[in-house]
């Protein structure tokens, strides 16, 4: 069993993660915009894995 603080811990890691998943997806707008597809795309994928890592880890910081 973990204590709650970890459970706490887990938790902001998890948001931690999310933010910065969100950062990469919105900001990947502007590498299309000045024609670096490959940049935008390469952001994109890092933010979608961020993401979904984001949310296993939150996911399993409610099931304790």
């Amino acid at each position: 069993m973990t204590s709650p603080a970890g459970d706490r811990r887990e938790r902001l890691v998890a948001l931690l993660v999310a933010g910065v998943a969100v950062v990469l997806l919105v900001s990947s707008v502007t590498w299309f915009a000045s024609d670096r597809t490959v940049v935008g795309v390469a952001q994109l994928f890092l933010g979608a894995v961020l993401a979904a890592v984001a949310a296993f880890l939150y996911r399993r910081a409610q099931h304790r």
